[in-house]
């Protein structure tokens, strides 16, 4: 086996395609978008991402790209900046402490690292699929149909591969009762090193700074939206403006003015990817189509083990047995994950204004905890 086709260009496309070609394998990476795209939330790289990001060599560039946040700082609903509580770090079995970075420029970052040694192919995507004991036969919407040892479907919560081989996207993705948008903010702020947030029962807004920009988050509790289309702006904006349009605390009607104006807004639902298996004959899933917990499972660090993992099975085993591998060994990361998930939304989104505060306390008491052990 040595063909392998690799569907999306984010975050566990072109990691995977890195290790795969210093497995001996051939690697062609396809991505519906025309380029890497240029905007993205912050993300940790940290836990079982930090050996991968060390070994190949990605880690002085992604400090270049890092933020500048090393605290939270609470805003109250007349704008008063209240307490700073700072942002604890992990650090690998090297010593690298773990880095946030714009998902964009992690992205970026990745791909510089495989691109010379993988094809990619941008503004393309897969259309049909025909498996059969050796490989798979693949139709591309642009390009000429070719035959592949083995394809991989590294595209995401909403990802193609999965609904063309394993069935429709309702069947595995469970929405975990919270959406998010977010947009970049177009501004300077005062203080770089902080990112603010701002509570109601329910509601959160942030502004999160990053090198060049801060990035302004919504993330709010709402029940699932039938028939909800994650490329459906109107109703992205709509759902958002809806959901904080009678808050006139703070600078919250100047951010929606924002959302209204915006032309490059992300929004999606906060969902949990729920699979019995993630491969089926020659056809194999990573990152967030296999195991999404999105914005709370370190979808980005996931990612990249993910990734590491599945290379160094398919290179030292048949296909069906280094499948099975990566599966049994991946799972174990991102069924912890998924158990915190629902704390995690909690924590981020209390429901309540006691709730609220008890999150803050908690904040405070397991930074105090960190400092005093540290």
């Amino acid at each position: 086996m040595r063909t392998v086709l690799i569907s999306g260009a984010g975050v566990a496309g072109p990691t995977l395609a890195y290790w795969l070609t210093r497995a001996g394998f051939q690697p062609t990476v396809v991505e519906r978008a025309q380029g890497q795209r240029s905007s993205g939330n912050p993300v940790d790289v940290r836990g079982p991402a930090l050996p991968v990001a060390e070994e190949m060599g990605i880690v002085p560039r992604l400090r270049e790209a890092a933020t500048t946040v090393t605290a939270m700082r609470l805003i109250d609903s007349r704008g008063r900046r209240g307490r700073r509580i700072p942002m604890p770090a992990s650090r690998s079995a090297a010593g690298t402490e773990e880095i946030e970075v714009p998902r964009a420029d992690l992205a970026s970052i990745v791909y510089g690292a495989a691109r010379d040694h993988a094809e990619f192919v941008f503004d393309d995507t897969i259309t049909e699929l025909a498996p059969d004991p050796d490989g798979v036969d693949v139709t591309f919407e642009r390009s000429a149909p070719r035959r592949f040892d083995l394809v991989v479907g590294a595209d995401g919560l909403h990802s193609t591969v999965r609904r063309l081989a394993f069935g429709p996207e309702e069947r595995f993705v469970r929405h975990l009762g919270v959406y998010v948008g977010t947009l970049p903010l177009g501004e300077p702020v005062d203080h770089p090193d902080e990112a603010l947030m701002y509570n109601t029962p329910g509601r959160l807004l942030s502004v999160h700074p990053s090198r060049d920009h801060a990035l302004l988050a919504f993330i709010f509790r709402g029940r699932a939206i039938p028939g909800f289309d994650h490329r459906d702006t109107a109703l992205h904006r709509r759902v958002l403006l809806e959901a904080y349009g009678k808050d006139t605390a703070w600078r919250v009607p100047e951010f929606l003015d924002r959302v209204r104006e915006a032309d490059d807004l992300y929004f999606d639902s906060v969902s949990k990817v729920v699979l019995p298996s993630w491969s089926s004959g020659r056809i194999t899933l990573l990152g967030d189509a296999a195991a999404s917990i999105s914005l709370f499972g370190d979808g980005s660090s996931m990612a990249m083990a993910g990734a590491r993992t599945l290379a160094g099975a398919l290179r030292d085993g048949d296909p069906a047995t280094a499948l099975q591998r990566y599966e049994a060994e991946h799972r174990r990361r991102t069924d912890a994950k998924g158990r915190a998930a629902r704390f995690a939304a909690a924590l981020v989104v209390p429901s309540t204004r006691p709730g609220i505060a008890l999150r803050n306390t908690v904040a405070r008491l397991a930074y105090r905890g960190q400092k005093a052990a540290a």
